[in-house]
C-alpha cells in the first residue's frame, strides 16, 4: 500500500512539473465554449453581462465592500471611485508581478492593458506556449482569478504580412491559444472576448526589431459594471 501511495504521489508530482502543452486544435472550441469572438465594445459587454452573471460572475460593486464614507456623498462619484480603486489594485499587482522582458502593463481609462510580445509567451520557432510563457501566463491567471469582476479581451496581432488573411489567421491562433490556456487554468470563458487583428495597430516600426514587438497578444481588462 505504501509503495502504491509513493507511485501515485510521484505521478502527480511529475504531472504538476510537466511543461504545459496546448490541447489538440480540434478541442479548442470545447475549451472556448462561452467565449465571444468579437471586439469588446460597450455594446458587446452589455450583451455579455447576463451570460457572465448567469455563470456566477459578479460586478465590481457586488464584490467591493464599500466603506462607511462611501455611503454618503454623490452615488455616481462613489461608484466611479470604486471602479478606479478596484482596477488600480489590479494594475498594481500585474505591474509588480510582470516586470519581465517582453511584458508591459498600461492603464487606459478604467481598463488595464497587458502587452505580451509573442517571444515572451511562445516558442521561438513553433506555435506553442513556451516554458517562460507558461510561467508568465500562470502569473496573470492568478491575478485574474483574484480580480474576477472583469471582462478580458484577448487580441492577437502580427507584423506586416503580404497576405492579410494569413496575418489574421496567425493572430487569431495566438489569441485563441492564450484563451485556451486561461480556460484550462480556471478562467471562465464568460469573461472572454477573443479576436485576431492581423497587422492592425502596430506599436513599433516594421524593421527587424519592430516586427518582434508587433507580434503580440494584448489583454484588455475591463471592469464589469
Amino acid at each position: 500500500m505504501r509503495k502504491f501511495s509513493i507511485v501515485i504521489f510521484s505521478v502527480l508530482l511529475l504531472a504538476s512539473c510537466a511543461a504545459y502543452k496546448s490541447p489538440d486544435h480540434s478541442m479548442w472550441q470545447t475549451y472556448l465554449r462561452g467565449a465571444s469572438f468579437t471586439d469588446m465594445t460597450e455594446n458587446a459587454r452589455t450583451a455579455k453581462k447576463p451570460i457572465f452573471q448567469g455563470a456566477g460572475g459578479k460586478t465590481v460593486s457586488e464584490v467591493v465592500k464599500q466603506s462607511v464614507e462611501m455611503e454618503y456623498g454623490d452615488p455616481a462619484q462613489n461608484e466611479s471611485a470604486m471602479y478606479v480603486g478596484y482596477m488600480s489594485g489590479l494594475e498594481n499587482e500585474l505591474y509588480d508581478a510582470l516586470r519581465r522582458p517582453g511584458l508591459s502593463v498600461q492603464r487606459a481609462g478604467t481598463d488595464v492593458l497587458v502587452i505580451l510580445v509573442r517571444d515572451a509567451i511562445m516558442e521561438l520557432n513553433a506555435p506553442e506556449i513556451s516554458a517562460d510563457g507558461d510561467d508568465n501566463l500562470s502569473t496573470i491567471v492568478k491575478i485574474l482569478k483574484k480580480y474576477d469582476a472583469t471582462f478580458v479581451e484577448i487580441a492577437g496581432y502580427t507584423d506586416s504580412m503580404r497576405d492579410t488573411n494569413a496575418a489574421r489567421a496567425f493572430s487569431l491562433d495566438m489569441a485563441e491559444r492564450v484563451g485556451v490556456y486561461f480556460a484550462a487554468h480556471g478562467i471562465k470563458t464568460s469573461r472572454m472576448f477573443i479576436v485576431g487583428r492581423g497587422a492592425a495597430r502596430p506599436i513599433a516600426a516594421q524593421d527587424e526589431w519592430g516586427r518582434l514587438a508587433n507580434r503580440r497578444v494584448e489583454l484588455r481588462i475591463s471592469p464589469v459594471r
